[in-house]
């Protein structure tokens, strides 16, 4: 089912995990995609894969590091001027990095601050621009979706600068709603809670079993649960939806209970990259 025919869609971080599967499932809905990774070599890789399972070429890789505004400034524009159009952009290229506040350092901070918000805010404002000046009259002018957390929603041991990011996201998107509505552009945040990736399993190898344990659902998330959101907050039917932060973790944050045995500084999110 072509929801997406004719729209064109920019992912960002896109090259594995949450964003891939939001890329994909834009394509498979008909939507052209211009999918973002810091990893060149990476977003050509997930270009090829999903490009072969749609059976059309509507996929095509855009490698940069989001913190660079004037990359990311001209990826936005490269993109409306190849295609014509720029219909959705979804912001949701972050690091994670974790540490303990007493020992976490400046370069860390500012590399995270520099992805997760410096890259959102001016994807975001780098988005806008371009739909404005291409809406003529047109009714809606466009979906722009930034990705949070739930880590910034509640606490967590050595996530304070990654939750702040994450919490400085949500209130980007009131913010930016409050802006760009009467431009016809909806912003959103999603939330994810616990969802399997390759980086959570790198984190920890039992992490499927220790969050499902704790989520009201019984089941951990899967990245077709945020693509799946996504899309919907993209659509046509979530028009009236903006501002506001959609918590996609199964229940957890109910009450949010901690697995026993997830690695509160696993090894790999730890690392400055």
């Amino acid at each position: 089912m072509k929801h997406f025919a004719e729209k064109v869609v920019v992912v960002t971080g896109a090259g594995i995990g949450i964003g891939f599967e939001i890329c994909r499932r834009f394509a498979l809905a008909g939507a052209t995609v211009a999918l973002n990774d810091i990893d060149s070599a990476v977003a050509v890789s997930a270009v090829e894969k999903i490009n072969a399972e749609v059976g059309v070429e509507s996929v095509f890789s855009y490698g940069l590091d989001v913190a660079d505004v004037a990359a990311v400034r001209t990826m936005i524009s490269q993109v409306a001027e190849r295609f014509g159009r720029l219909d959705v952009v979804v912001a949701n290229a972050g690091i994670t990095n974790y540490g303990p506040f007493l020992s976490y350092s400046p370069e860390a901070f500012d590399r995270i601050s520099s992805v997760n918000l410096r890259g959102s805010y001016f994807t975001a404002q780098a988005a806008a621009q371009t739909m404005i000046e291409q809406r003529s009259g047109k009714a809606e002018g466009g979906r722009i979706l930034l990705l949070s957390s739930v880590t910034g929603l509640r606490a967590f041991k050595n996530l304070s600068a990654y939750g702040m990011t994450k919490a400085a996201i949500c209130h980007m998107a009131r913010a930016l709603a409050g802006e760009l509505g009467e431009h016809g552009i909806t912003v959103n945040a999603i939330a994810p809670g616990a969802t399997l990736t390759e980086r959570t399993l790198a984190d920890d190898p039992q992490y499927e079993r220790n969050w499902a344990g704790v989520t009201p659902t019984g089941q951990v998330g899967h990245v077709e649960d945020i693509a799946n959101t996504t899309l919907f907050l993209a659509s046509p039917e979530a028009r009236q939806i903006t501002g506001q932060t959609i918590v996609v973790d199964g229940g957890w944050t109910l009450s949010s209970p901690l697995p026993d045995e997830h690695p509160e500084q696993p090894e790999f999110s730890s690392q400055l990259r």
